[in-house]
């Protein structure tokens, strides 16, 4: 995954994969038709163990505002060799553009996955009254959502951490009553 995420799929070389993997050629065939296969299969991983962060961050906050918050917390990078490699998710979607349908339909899941989390605390937030209403849950689900997309772009393009947090704070401001 790791070799995918910081060269992505098209600069990736078999040669890069056998040298960080420890596994031959051959072997690696053996498992993955091919490196498209497992460049799904990384981006699949990479999907599932960042979704599995927001959703334990999420998990442990009671109020819906906090809980927005814990996502856009642990949707940023702590380090700064992480934030220079950016999103996997985020660098496969600029890299295929529409081109392939299990690359676009990965990067699918993990926007609808992330957004049901957010808009799950939205529609608690405005049954409490802590979260405007004058917008429907979904559609700010969707509106922070890509606001956490520009915020990790910022961050890949070599914005602080500071200031990626400030967007996402900033928004989150936006949300409330």
């Amino acid at each position: 995954m790791d070799v995918f995420w910081a060269k992505g799929f098209h600069a990736t070389s078999y040669e890069d994969l056998t040298r960080t993997t420890q596994v031959k050629k051959q072997s690696l065939y053996g498992v993955f038709k091919n490196k498209r296969e497992l460049f799904l299969k990384s981006l699949a991983l990479y999907r599932e163990e960042n979704l599995a962060i927001l959703e334990a961050k999420a998990a442990g906050e009671t109020l819906p505002l906090r809980r927005l918050e814990a996502i856009c917390e642990g949707v940023l990078y702590a380090d700064e060799a992480a934030r220079q490699r950016g999103c996997m998710v985020i660098n496969s979607a600029l890299e295929f553009g529409g081109e392939d349908a299990d690359v676009n339909r990965e990067i699918a899941q993990m926007a609808q996955r992330t957004e049901a989390l957010i808009e799950e605390a939205i529609r608690e937030g405005q049954a409490q009254g802590t979260i405007a209403s004058r917008f429907g849950s979904r559609e700010l689900a969707v509106y922070l959502g890509n606001a956490i997309n520009g915020a990790k772009m910022m961050e890949k393009s070599g914005a602080s951490r500071e200031e990626a947090a400030g967007v996402l704070r900033t928004s989150i401001a936006l949300l409330e009553a």
